[in-house]
């Protein structure tokens, strides 16, 4: 428990050091913000700073946190350095700056961001980019929590007890807060389930500290423990190739350290907004509390998958059930057995009780429901914004609207006929995402060498994401799965290339 109260008290501190010095770089000042200027009671609308936080926390939180944290957990303590270090001057960093770039450029959205400071060329590719990676994320939080309110409501013969009555309720949902106002139910419901999701974190940090068990620390022997290695089973020190650590780990735990959908996230919040100054409270803060939220799950993750928690909160007939797969020919291994929304349930049940039970289906179910929904939120301003097409009438939502969803019923179709489907969309996502964020850290760089402000603070975030999105294509086995050796000169060559492009910019611009 010694790394993790290290690693949760950096993250306070980071927030008000670091957080504070990252506000002093971009200077909020007291001009009109978008939310009073261009207020039209649809999409910019003056809230609450309180509940603009909570609204911001749930949506670039979602099951992130949650479920990228007890997969990140596979790879041992490294995830805590990930966690902290990628928080702090990486993900909350990215969140603020571009929340606050939204705010200066009259809660623009990061296509036109992007395009910017990058050029118009990365405008369209980030364009074409950003909707069909929301459209992605609102399809991926359809089926999974269907398939999870079907299991619990029970599976039944008619179509009102079928996985395709919830799609259908869930996708009747969106629709409808896509096109009312902000306040309407983003503004009235996010943060009662992001109180939710924060009293979860709370009570097993609580339980953490009573219980105080024994989890890996930073100095644990187990560098070499990779629970992602299919022959590997109880921390058994097995190295595999298979999704090594690097650059694998940064794509699995994205939210919690830093993720390319959050800014596409901040600008709906750019537009309520009443204050620049509530920009860190809003954005760096609600990635910080985000960041904490990962680190609780990565260390009850760590003891439930290398030190035998499992066994603590599982109940007799689960455990027999595992054992006996286990024994079977070709039986599961423990994080195959155990995925992230069933650890989720037993941990919240067994060590928080009922009310433990009701935080997990909150956490397994609403959270993504609300992620999915302001993702397409967020791909109909977009689109609108690219086409400068005015969002005020209903009428005038729909016809972006119509398309948007019918193209998602049809990947969402696609995913549930393909046997593999989910997984499929769920890698094409991680990758993705944080291949957004790297188009994000260089518009923010650039925008700070522009204006002569001190823009390592990103291009150290931007050049070591540059280098895993690369790199990940080359080592993962989803991908080419190339040897280590190949890897690490892709990495060094990547590096070199965005280094030598920044200051050849940066010396014909200045």
């Amino acid at each position: 428990m010694i790394s993790f109260t290290i690693a949760l008290l950096a993250l306070i501190v980071g927030y008000f050091l670091y957080g504070r010095f990252v506000e002093h770089v971009f200077a909020p000042d007291e001009r009109e913000t978008p939310a009073v200027a261009h207020a039209d009671g649809v999409d910019f609308v003056v809230l609450p700073t309180w509940k603009i936080f909570m609204i911001q926390f749930l949506n670039i939180a979602g099951t992130g946190p949650i479920f990228g944290a007890i997969m990140g957990a596979w790879y041992g303590p490294s995830a805590y350095l990930w966690i902290v270090l990628g928080c702090i001057f990486g993900g909350a960093v990215h969140d603020y700056l571009s929340g606050m770039l939204s705010l200066r450029n009259n809660g623009a959205g990061l296509p036109e961001l992007i395009g910017k400071y990058l050029g118009q060329r990365a405008r369209t590719v980030m364009l074409v980019f950003s909707v069909l990676l929301l459209m992605m994320v609102g399809v991926v939080f359809v089926y999974s929590p269907a398939l999870i309110l079907n299991n619990i409501c029970g599976n039944t013969d008619s179509f009102f007890g079928s996985t395709m009555f919830w799609v259908m309720l869930i996708f009747v949902y969106y629709v409808i807060a896509t096109l009312l106002p902000v306040d309407k139910i983003i503004g009235r419901i996010y943060p009662f389930f992001a109180f939710s999701l924060l009293f979860m974190a709370v009570a097993l940090l609580v339980c953490l500290y009573i219980k105080m068990p024994e989890i890996p620390e930073f100095w644990s022997d187990l560098r070499h423990a990779n629970l992602n290695n299919p022959q590997s089973i109880f921390g058994v020190e097995q190295y595999t190739a298979n999704n090594p650590i690097f650059p694998c780990l940064f794509i699995t735990i994205a939210c919690g350290a830093i993720s390319g959908f959050h800014a596409t996230q901040s600008p709906l919040m750019a537009r309520c907004l009443k204050s620049e100054h509530h920009g860190r409270p809003v954005f760096y803060g609600a990635m910080i509390t985000e960041g904490i939220v990962g680190l609780i799950w990565a260390t009850v993750s760590m003891y439930f998958f290398y030190y035998g928690g499992w066994r603590e909160v599982v109940s007799p007939d689960v455990y027999d059930r595992f054992m006996a797969q286990l024994n079977a020919d070709g039986g599961k291994t423990l994080v195959q057995f155990f995925q992230a929304p069933s650890v989720v349930q037993y941990v919240c049940e067994g060590w928080l009780g009922i009310v433990g039970g009701v935080l997990a289906i909150l956490g397994v179910v609403a959270a993504p429901i609300t992620s999915g929904d302001t993702a397409f939120r967020s791909a109909r301003l977009i689109v609108a914004e690219a086409i400068h097409f005015d969002q005020k009438a209903i009428s005038k939502r729909l016809y972006i609207c119509i398309p948007m969803f019918v193209a998602a019923i049809a990947l969402l179709v696609w995913q549930m006929t393909n046997p593999d489907g989910f997984n499929a969309i769920w890698q094409y996502f991680g990758w993705s995402n944080q291949t957004l964020s790297v188009f994000t850290l260089w518009a923010l760089t650039v925008y700070l060498a522009t204006h002569n402000k001190p823009y390592i603070i990103t291009l150290i975030p931007a050049l070591f994401m540059t280098v895993i999105c690369f790199t990940f294509l080359l080592a993962s086995k989803q991908a080419f799965g190339l040897n280590s050796m190949i890897v690490n000169i892709g990495a060094c060559i990547v590096l070199v290339g965005a280094l030598v492009w920044f200051f050849a910019w940066r010396k014909k611009k200045f």
